[in-house]
């Protein structure tokens, strides 16, 4: 189903959505966009070039309650399956939601992730403004033909929504009036993907990402992971605004009475410097070397290995963006790497 909106059209349909559902989108924060609850088509930004955190907030909350405890109520699980609409996700976004998707289905499925990810229905929207440190252009995430269930393309001054699945066709059945889209239409949308292509490259990636499993094979005494961390805070921005990391940690909060309370899951990163603690406060990755160098191993060597060789970056630059001492950028990493080789 594909159809051709003008914004006028586009908003209304919006608006329509976000009156029965619960509508998850881009909005303004100042200078900066964040995904959050709308109310309507008014606070909808789909001209926003990336967002502080990516939506993986809303399949793996920052601070997760996984059950309650209690002597009246005994042991409680707690599963979120509450449906949303995730709207305007970039195509590097759904690239590591589908990402995510493969790592927990694997082994032992994690029940709360995949109720939460079965509840959504992704709104995918093509970048109409590209930010300052993305690079997903050479990553081949900056367009997408699957991995949504909606898409949205802006082509002049209209858009082109187009429906790839049931959830998809089920929520564009709040369109009315709206013209089918023709040939012309999708020929503009190749335009729109052949140009995106070229202008998400903000940096310019000498080592394809094919590459950097064999790079880090090599580059394991690489002078580029010292000299880095020399300059790094651990404060973990990077890897904590990274839609492709998921480590996490489980906590149990106590009451006072000590005897009701919660398991809780929060985020971790492996930039962190208590991330590799262990019993007997034995840290086996103290060295900020060592958690610089883990990072990039992580992201090109480890989840490919248990992903089918997906690479666990999808160029949207956020990393490069948070980092206050700027040295999160992975492409200056690769292609130090690349140079060495």
């Amino acid at each position: 189903m594909k159809k051709k909106l003008s914004a006028r059209e586009l908003g209304q349909w919006v608006d329509g959505l976000a009156a029965g559902a619960r509508v998850i989108g881009p909005r303004a924060q100042q200078d900066k966009f964040a995904f959050d609850v709308i109310r309507g088509s008014d606070e909808l930004r789909l001209d926003y070039d990336v967002t502080i955190l990516p939506p993986r907030q809303f399949f793996q909350p920052a601070c997760e309650t996984l059950l309650k405890f209690g002597p009246a109520t005994g042991y409680q699980s707690c599963v979120d399956e509450q449906p949303f609409v995730l709207f305007g996700v970039h195509p590097y976004d759904i690239v590591a939601i589908r990402q995510m998707d493969a790592v927990f289905a694997q082994d032992n499925a994690d029940i709360r992730y995949i109720r939460r990810r079965e509840a959504a229905t992704i709104v995918a929207a093509d970048v109409q403004r590209e930010s300052s440190h993305v690079f997903a252009g050479w990553m081949g995430t900056s367009h997408v033909e699957d991995g949504f269930d909606v898409l949205i393309t802006k082509i002049g001054e209209s858009y082109l929504v187009d429906g790839r699945t049931e959830k998809g066709k089920n929520l564009m059945a709040g369109i009315r009036g709206a013209a089918d889209a023709g040939p012309e239409d999708l020929k503009a949308r190749e335009k729109v993907w052949k140009s995106n292509r070229q202008r998400l490259r903000k940096h310019t990636l000498k080592a394809e990402p094919a590459r950097w499993p064999a790079l880090l094979d090599a580059g394991y005494d690489h002078p580029v992971w010292k000299e880095k961390a020399e300059r790094c805070f651990s404060c973990g921005s990077c890897v904590l605004t990274c839609p492709t990391c998921y480590c996490f940690d489980v906590r149990d909060d106590v009451d006072w009475s000590l005897q009701a309370g919660a398991r809780v899951r929060v985020w971790d990163g492996c930039m962190l410097s208590d991330f590799a603690k262990v019993a007997g406060n034995h840290n086996f990755r103290k060295d900020k070397a060592a958690r610089f160098r883990h990072r990039y191993y992580r992201k090109g060597k480890y989840v490919p290995s248990k992903t089918g060789g997906q690479i666990a970056c999808v160029g949207c630059g956020r990393c490069a963006t948070a980092c206050v001492a700027k040295i999160a950028n992975p492409v200056e990493v690769f292609n130090r790497l690349m140079e060495a080789d």
